[in-house]
Order: C-alpha cells, then sequence, then structure tokens
C-alpha cells in the first residue's frame, strides 16, 4: 500500500519505520523542518518549538514502549542506547523505603529507559532518512483531506501547498491539536467521538546536567510526588542529563512565579530530595512552560461505523494523558504495532480495518484513558480543596474485590508485591483490571496499608513555599 503519514515527530515516524518494514510504501509529511541535527546535543538545543511544547517537557519511556521496540525496530532500540539513552532496572527506580531489593520473576519486562524525549526523535529522524520505502518531507503543510464522497467517505490523500499527495491510507499522527477533526467534517464525515476529562494542572520544567562526583541517587531514577499542593519529579535522562518539574494546578496563580529560574529553583529546595539532586547538577535549559492539558480519547468508529474508511490515527491524535505519569510514547508504539497488524489482517477491507483499530483503541487504549481520569480527578479534587478551599474530595468508592491506584502506589513504597504490580500499570503491561482485580495482589496490599501507612515526603509548608515563589 501507499500510505501517507501526517505529523514527522516520533508517533509518524515510528509508523513509517514499522510500515515501511512491513512491505509497505509511506510517505511523511511535516510541516516544521525537523531535519535531524548533527548530534544529540544539537537536537536537544533546537527541540523546543511552539507546535510542541512537551518536546521539551520531561519524559521516560516505559515498560511497552521498551517492549515494542525491541520487537518491531530492534536497529531503532540499538540506535537509542548508542546515543546515551539508559536501560534502567527496575532496582533503580526503587524507593529507600523499600528495603526487600532481590530479583522477581517478571522483572526483566519491567525496565525502562531514561532519555530526553529529543534524543528519541533524533534517533528515529536519523532511522527513517536512510530507510528503503521512506520518503520523508519536511516544511509541507496539509490544508485537509482529499476523499471519495460517500457514508462514509473514502479518504485517498492529502492536500498541501505543494499540491495534492494522494495515497491507499492516511495516518493520522498530528498529536493533541490534530486539525483532522475539522477536515473530516469539510468532506462530509460524522465527527469523532471524543471523550475528555481535565488534568487540571500546569507544567514548570527544565533540564539539567549531572556533575562528575558522588550522586544522592542512582542517575536513572524517576521520583515524583504528590504532595499536598503541588506535584513535583525527577527523571534521569541521556548523557548525564535530569529532568525536573513542578505540576501545579493550573488555576493556582502564585505557581505563575515559577516561570523564573529563581523561583523554579527555590520551590525545589523546598523539599530535601530534590535539593540534594540540585546540589549536583547544572541547568542547560530556561523553564519550560506547558498549559491545557487534557486526558483526551478520540475514536474513528462510532456507533459500530466508521466515520470515514482509509483514514487511521496513532498516539496523541488518538489519545493524551497525564504527562507526569509518561505513558504517552507507550500508547503511541502500541498504536504503531497495532496498525501494522491491522493492515496485515486486512490488506483490502477498508472497513474492516476501522473496525480492527477501534478494537485496538478498545482494548490498549481506552482502560488507560479511564485509568488515568479516575486517578486525575481524585488528586484535582484534594488540590483544589487544599489550595482553593473548594469543598473536600469524598473518599473513593470502596469496591469489594478492588483496590485504587493511589493504595496501590502507597503500598509501593515499602512491600515489593505491591511496588511490581505499581510498575505493571505505569508501563501498561495488561490492563489495570488485571492488577486492582487480583486477589492475591488486593489481599497483600490491604494487609500493607493495614498495619499503617507508609510515611509522608516531608514538604514545604505553605509559608515556606509563598516564600519561596517569592524569589
Amino acid at each position: 500500500m501507499r500510505v501517507i503519514v501526517i505529523g514527522g515527530s516520533a508517533a509518524g515516524l515510528s509508523a513509517a519505520l514499522v510500515l515501511a518494514r512491513a512491505g509497505h510504501e509511506v510517505i511523511v509529511v511535516e510541516r516544521a523542518d525537523l531535519t535531524p541535527a548533527a548530534d544529540v546535543e544539537a537536537a536537544a538545543g533546537g527541540a523546543l518549538r511552539a507546535t510542541a511544547p512537551h518536546i521539551v517537557a520531561p519524559h521516560v519511556v516505559l515498560a511497552t514502549f521498551r517492549e515494542v521496540l525491541r520487537e518491531r525496530l530492534p536497529d531503532v532500540y540499538a540506535g537509542l542506547l548508542a546515543a546515551g539513552v539508559v536501560e534502567a532496572p527496575l532496582v533503580t527506580q526503587m524507593p529507600p523505603s523499600l528495603t526487600d531489593r532481590a530479583t522477581l520473576v517478571g522483572d526483566d519486562r519491567l525496565p525502562l529507559l531514561v532519555t530526553r524525549r529529543s534524543t528519541v526523535d533524533w534517533v528515529l529522524g536519523r532511522a527513517a532518512a536512510t530507510e528503503p520505502g521512506v520518503d520523508v518531507r519536511y516544511g509541507v503543510q496539509v490544508s485537509g483531506l482529499l476523499a471519495d464522497p460517500g457514508d462514509p467517505p473514502r479518504v485517498r490523500g492529502v492536500r498541501t501547498d505543494r499540491g495534492a499527495l494522494t495515497g491507499d491510507l492516511v495516518v493520522d499522527t498530528t498529536g493533541r491539536r490534530s486539525p483532522t477533526d475539522r477536515w473530516l467534517t469539510a468532506i462530509g464525515a460524522r465527527p469523532p467521538r471524543r471523550t475528555r476529562a481535565d488534568c487540571g494542572v500546569a507544567y514548570y520544567s527544565r533540564q539539567f546536567r549531572l556533575r562528575p562526583g558522588p550522586l544522592p541517587g542512582h542517575p536513572t531514577t524517576r521520583v515524583v510526588a504528590g504532595l499536598d499542593e503541588f506535584t513535583i519529579g525527577l527523571w534521569g535522562g541521556d548523557n548525564a542529563t535530569m529532568q525536573v518539574a513542578l505540576a501545579p494546578l493550573a488555576a493556582d496563580r502564585r505557581f505563575r512565579a515559577a516561570r523564573d529560574p529563581r523561583a523554579f529553583t527555590a520551590v525545589l529546595r523546598t523539599v530535601a530530595l530534590y535539593a540534594s539532586w540540585l546540589d549536583v547538577m547544572d541547568p542547560i535549559t530556561d523553564v519550560a512552560v506547558m498549559g491545557g492539558l487534557h486526558n483526551t480519547l478520540r475514536r474513528l468508529v462510532v456507533d459500530g461505523r466508521p466515520i470515514a474508511t482509509g483514514l487511521h490515527a496513532v498516539g496523541d491524535a488518538v489519545c493524551t494523558t497525564n504527562p507526569t505519569f509518561g505513558r504517552g510514547m507507550s500508547m503511541m508504539m502500541r498504536g504503531v504495532a497495532d496498525l501494522a497488524d491491522t493492515l496485515a489482517a486486512h490488506p483490502d477491507d477498508l472497513h474492516a480495518q476501522a473496525l480492527a483499530m477501534d478494537r485496538a483503541v478498545a482494548d490498549h487504549v481506552a482502560p488507560w484513558y479511564a485509568d488515568q481520569a479516575a486517578t486525575d480527578a481524585g488528586r484535582l479534587a484534594a488540590l483544589r480543596h487544599t489550595v482553593l478551599g473548594a469543598p473536600p474530595p469524598p473518599p473513593p468508592p470502596a469496591i469489594a474485590g478492588r483496590i485504587t491506584f493511589g493504595q496501590l502506589r502507597s503500598a509501593a513504597q515499602v512491600d515489593p508485591v505491591a511496588f511490581r504490580g505499581m510498575w505493571r500499570v505505569m508501563g501498561m503491561l495488561g490492563r489495570p483490571s488485571d492488577v486492582y482485580d487480583d486477589p492475591a495482589l488486593v489481599a497483600r496490599v490491604r494487609e500493607v496499608l493495614a498495619a499503617g501507612p507508609p510515611a509522608p515526603v516531608p514538604q514545604p509548608t505553605r509559608s515556606e513555599l509563598e516564600t519561596a515563589l517569592s524569589a
């Protein structure tokens, strides 16, 4: 098939590589000039662009991305390691409060990759530039879809500022601000089904370089703490870099000061663990800001009928979730694999392709959207109560034979079995219900929590926080 991929970031390039190796002819069209830079650091220095603020925000590559990449694009996986990306064994993610660090069966599926997002895109861009069957065209602006009328319309290509491009299929990888919905309206298609739940947070982040010498923890560590008035996180990166973020309520005007590096740093220093890391690293970027974050789910099959044929979507064009959980890359890579498998199973049946891709979204994406929306709703209610004086959130409803992610995360601080259950959820191995409804794990978590919750992370008082923000 001749496949036109709209978007040349990680999702588009991953789709192009996997589909080309399955025998398809792929054309990638991208409006920006994302020609790979000379090296990793040059790529990082030029990564920020207004249309993709998430590129410079902290990233981590969780288990599902790693697993699918090793299966579908092993040379790209090797290229990431050669570029300085580090594979982090599970033990490097264990908190100090977890004293049992023995290896258990299944741990080999749970490692993650620590990296800046720009490095992932750089490696993918270099691979796509030399891949037979992939034609990457930068600086091409898509303005709409070409389609045969009908119910549903049959998509046959795209309109661009350089003329029409026709093909057998079009793949939307344009991200969370995808313009494809209005293009579908223009060709007479019904609107997709969209579901949305608020993340409710803003994102202030900065990248650092580690200095030589002793460190307060492992350089591949990932530590995210939900404090009373904001979330704070530290992620390892490639080539001795670290990534740090503050995620307060978007409505919390006090944190607008965190755009200033002095205030950003002062807030980090109010939490001892993060202060200890600041003492061993130097900033290499300004503070980046990202807002307008939502959990979103987009389905191209509505009431059992495709809204168009010849059109598929993967990555953030299908689903976005709270970035502090780092699931976006895994959902994207699983979607790319599902697309390749769907085309192999139904090469000549566009209707069957659409239904198969929607089933894949239902199986591999929708449960994670629902899980994230529920987790965020509880967190937002607590933050709004503490910060804005909203009514206190009601306790989550107790469901017989089931635990919540919050209970699992709390028990994971001290129990090795709960810790692995949490990382199976984080890494998107199976479905959330596979973990939350596991009778043995439910009993274990309840036993751990009945003995007393783990000690909370020491955090600043409101006065200390506001003093830091006034820095």
